[in-house]
């Protein structure tokens, strides 16, 4: 029988949450490139198609045809005003790459766990800040919000299961602990529970 709470299982459940939010993080980042198009995409739905879903949202529909219309005109008359949220795609894309540090070995980087849920929470206080000031209605605030809340639930699960694995003394990465070179990816490290001398 399997050892569901054991440091291979408990591994395989961490790399499982990282890889979801990584995508997650890719996507989001990706998406903010092609700003324009996505827009000028999603104001035509809103307007045919997803026509329910703007009759029924109507200050969803008008917001993103405002917005379409301002990213439109900031692309036709100042399209260096976008090159902003080129780097913010790009933030997006290598803050997932610094997740790989906990995907290869969990309990070493659990501070890269640390930085995303303060990253998470900071999103909160950046909204009600910003949003009054640039204009953005309280509850497209409330939306930009909830990718914090979001974020830090998957980050919270990982965090709990690296001290889990911590305490049974597992480790992971190439050439760490007990189990290099046994192709498990997973060991107990030689000196887990000792004290060391004085």
């Amino acid at each position: 029988m399997s050892d569901t709470n054991g440091p291979r299982a408990l591994l395989k459940r961490i790399r499982v949450w990282l890889v979801v939010f990584i995508v997650c993080l890719v996507l989001s980042g990706a998406t903010a490139f092609p700003l324009v198009t996505e827009l000028r995409l999603l104001d035509e739905a809103l307007g045919s198609w997803a026509a329910p879903a703007g009759d029924l949202l109507p200050g969803l529909a008008e917001w993103i045809a405002r917005v379409r219309a301002g990213v439109e005109g900031a692309d036709a008359s100042a399209p260096y005003l976008l090159y902003g949220t080129d780097w913010l795609a790009f933030a997006h894309l290598v803050i997932a790459v610094a997740f790989y540090g906990p995907y290869r070995d969990p309990v070493r980087n659990i501070w890269v766990i640390d930085f995303g849920m303060i990253a998470c929470v900071g999103i909160i206080p950046l909204a009600l800040i910003c949003g009054p000031v640039r204009g953005i209605p309280f509850w497209w605030s409330v939306i930009d919000m909830s990718f914090g809340v979001f974020g830090i639930l998957p980050l919270l699960a990982v965090r709990r299961l690296i001290k889990r694995l911590e305490a049974l003394g597992g480790t992971a990465g190439a050439g760490a602990g007990a189990g290099a070179g046994t192709g498990t990816g997973v060991g107990v490290s030689p000196t887990a529970g000792r004290t060391s001398p004085a």
